[in-house]
């Protein structure tokens, strides 16, 4: 890989995914060559496993200099571990994955060629075949239903991981704990244009999901409240300077 600018940023929140951070590498490294030069920022979230040994190891072994680990000093959640790797991206486009090896880097690849074309400024993806349990997807649907209703959006799948937007666009949104569910609705405050496209979701293989429906429900509640706020008060300057 050389020193040119990367076409993209992947970022990836790991926390306690030691079994899966070798295996997803490996698909990444064979699923993204085409598309090189690319960089992969594995963000952890203060594992309390081995995750960021095995990620060293693995960069060590595959000699990937397109590989980075940033490390959190304090547990933060997804949102704060997905804004850490924006932070230090240096594509044009950051896209995201989850560590759980359920999104399918494949459709990286499609998004990619629709935020390269221009004409939109956001991809986010719509999972067509859930492969999760029958009260997580039930769970899924009905929130999704209230988040678009208090928020006036109309985002199919909020919780999907995979998704990829112009990096200045995703730095530019306001930042809270529970953004990352939230990016398609934030960007279009923007000006940002969002497109969805069905991605594949596959089940998991290892690990444990690190978050159920209880401990999200009452934080997503409060979040779509947030974002109705804020959407009657944003404001997006457009202005140009004019010369002599």
């Amino acid at each position: 890989m050389t020193a040119s600018r990367p076409r993209f940023t992947l970022v990836v929140p790991v926390y306690d995914e030691a079994d899966n951070v070798a295996p997803l590498l490996d698909e990444l490294a064979e699923v993204l060559a085409p598309a090189a030069p690319f960089e992969v920022i594995l963000v952890d979230d203060l594992s309390k496993d081995d995750s960021v040994a095995r990620i060293l190891a693995w960069k060590t072994a595959h000699a990937a200099a397109w590989l980075r680990l940033v490390c959190m000093k304090k547990n933060g959640g997804q949102s704060c571990a997905v804004l850490a790797g924006a932070l230090h991206a240096t594509g044009p486009f950051v896209m995201t994955i989850d560590g759980d090896r359920q999104n399918d880097p494949r459709d990286l690849v499609r998004m990619l060629a629709l935020l390269e074309k221009g004409e939109v400024d956001g991809v986010t993806g719509v999972r067509a075949k859930r492969q999760d349990t029958f009260v997580r997807r039930v769970s899924s649907r009905i929130g999704n239903g209230v988040r678009n209703w208090l928020t006036g959006d109309r985002i199919a799948d909020s919780g999907c991981g995979i998704k990829g937007y112009k990096t200045e666009l995703f730095l530019a949104v306001p930042r809270f704990n529970g953004m990352h569910r939230f990016m398609a609705t934030l960007v279009r405050f923007c000006g940002g244009k969002v497109v969805e496209i069905e991605v594949n979701h596959r089940p998991r293989v290892a690990g444990k999901a690190k978050y159920g429906i209880g401990n999200r429900a009452w934080r997503g509640l409060k979040d779509c409240f947030a974002i109705r706020w804020l959407k009657q008060r944003v404001i997006v300057p457009r202005a140009e300077e004019r010369r002599a």
